[in-house]
């Protein structure tokens, strides 16, 4: 559901980059009150981790569509929703930067679809009450289905309506929005499905890491076996990943007839101009280097760098506080 720049306009990418800081700086401030140094390891194994995850596309059965799992209620159900939002958050900005996958305009947009729904509504008014601190096999699924559904259509629906508030033409609200919700209604329940089957390993191999969200404290093993994870998936099953146009994609394909919307405004072509300095693997490819090692360098490093990221993140914010406790 990565949005590209020429989905917004610079007034309403704008708008929305200020929203998701405003929801960055709150989520901050809440981590840095309750932070425990013990925490950031897990952070940075789950951003790896959700990073490869979101390289591998799966197929929508009957659509000639395919989508992937955007991890936000996997990560706010391990971490709780204010850490959730900052390693989502994290993984949106080095895909856009390095990777050139969503646009720079569009980059609150997408962060605010993606990770504020899931940790901030969906999340602790469905989740967490369904599964009431009852780790069973059948809360699990329903709360994590139920969770993921709402939190991909109401992320979906955010984009049909920043693009109308954008002007956007060629994407008219009522078909844009009749192709948007069904897809990712069926997007959600899988990655559901797969948050579920996640959560319900993690809970048989240490289940005091889900108590609460409040012992994120998992054993060296589970971090390793996390991370071994991340990198694996990254490098080596991203490669069978479905080909297919993405929900988003499909949606717009299905609406305007193209996949891609012209560029109207002149900060759509400057965008694109930064985006392509930055990004040094675009589209998860390096030129000469083949799709397929491509796609494994991709992976691997994206995993990595998101794992040092979040890491660095994570340190700083305990530097802030330890300094803020100092008298």
């Amino acid at each position: 559901m990565h949005m590209a720049d020429t989905l917004v306009s610079p007034v309403t990418g704008t708008a929305m980059l200020a929203v998701s800081s405003g929801l960055l700086g709150y989520s901050l401030r809440k981590v840095r009150q309750q932070f425990q140094e013990q925490w950031v390891p897990l952070m940075g194994v789950m951003g790896a981790f959700v990073f490869a995850a979101q390289m591998i596309n799966f197929v929508i059965p009957a659509t000639g569509s395919s989508g992937h799992v955007t991890g936000i209620i996997l990560l706010a159900a391990l971490l709780g929703p204010y850490p959730a939002f900052l390693v989502l958050s994290t993984v949106l900005v080095l895909q856009a930067l390095f990777f050139a996958d969503g646009g720079l305009l569009a980059m609150g947009c997408n962060i605010f679809n993606m990770a504020f729904w899931g940790c901030f509504i969906a999340y602790p008014l469905l989740f967490k009450p369904l599964v009431n601190g009852q780790y069973s096999r059948g809360r699990l699924v329903l709360g994590s289905v139920l969770a993921c559904m709402v939190s991909a259509q109401l992320g979906a629906l955010g984009v049909v309506l920043e693009t109308l508030a954008s002007g956007i033409t060629e994407l008219p609200f009522s078909t844009f929005a009749l192709l948007m919700l069904p897809i990712h209604l069926a997007i959600g329940a899988i990655e559901g499905v797969l948050t579920a089957c996640v959560l319900l390993i993690l809970h048989r191999a240490e289940p005091r890491l889900l108590a609460g969200g409040e012992q994120k404290i998992p054993s060296a093993a589970l971090l390793s076996f996390l991370g071994i994870s991340a990198v694996f998936m990254g490098g080596f099953v991203s490669l069978i990943a479905s080909s297919a146009p993405d929900g988003l994609e499909w949606a717009i394909k299905k609406t305007s007839g193209a996949t891609d919307i012209p560029a109207t405004h002149a900060w759509h072509d400057i965008s694109a101009a930064w985006q392509s300095k930055i990004a040094v693997l675009p589209d998860y490819a390096l030129p000469g280097l083949g799709e397929t090692l491509g796609t494994m360098l991709s992976g691997v490093s994206g995993a990595l760098l998101t794992l040092f990221l979040v890491l660095l993140l994570g340190m700083l914010v305990i530097r802030r506080k330890k300094n803020a406790d100092i008298p």
